[in-house]
């Protein structure tokens, strides 16, 4: 029996310990960006709309239905709109992709746009891999209502602002 062990194996063992060094560092670099996310929407309010029934129970739904959307309609002179199913938009974009929106985020009210506009692009990292370990679940969210459109579901209606 040959009791040698081949050159290469020389030339390739510090690549090798490297590479596992770099991995093992890894998740705990994303385990942190995961728990920062996860922190950043409990106290940004994200599933106070985008998780169903969470503002009302008071923040008692399961993680696991966390950010799937919901069907009641925010109703005001901007017309109907509907909060998203985060799971499944965030589903379809790269984490560049979604750094790039979150920077330009303009959307119709009850959303706080500016809000998300104004994190960190580490935040906005941070929020995408939190989201990303949650599973694509449920359905998207109903069509935006013109004003003037009645929804069918349940909706809260906000007044129109003073002076208008």
């Amino acid at each position: 029996m040959n009791a040698s062990i081949p050159i290469a194996w020389f030339v390739c063992a510090p690549w090798l310990l490297a590479a596992t060094a770099a991995a093992a560092e890894a998740p705990s670099h994303d385990a942190a960006a995961i728990a920062r996310g996860r922190y950043l929407i409990r106290i940004m309010g994200c599933n106070d709309c985008h998780t169903k029934g969470f503002a009302p129970s008071g923040g008692e739904v399961p993680e696991s239905q966390w950010l799937a959307g919901d069907a009641l309609g925010y109703r005001g002179p901007w017309g109907t709109t509907y909060p998203s199913n985060l799971r499944l938009t965030f589903a379809k974009l790269t984490e560049d992709q979604w750094v790039e929106k979150g920077r330009s985020l303009y959307t119709r009210p009850p959303m706080p746009w500016f809000s998300v506009r104004a994190l960190t692009d580490s935040d906005l990292r941070a929020l995408y891999r939190y989201v990303r370990t949650l599973q694509p679940l449920g359905t998207p969210a109903p069509a935006f209502l013109p004003p003037g459109e009645e929804p069918s579901g349940p909706s809260v209606l906000f007044p129109a602002p003073p002076g208008k």
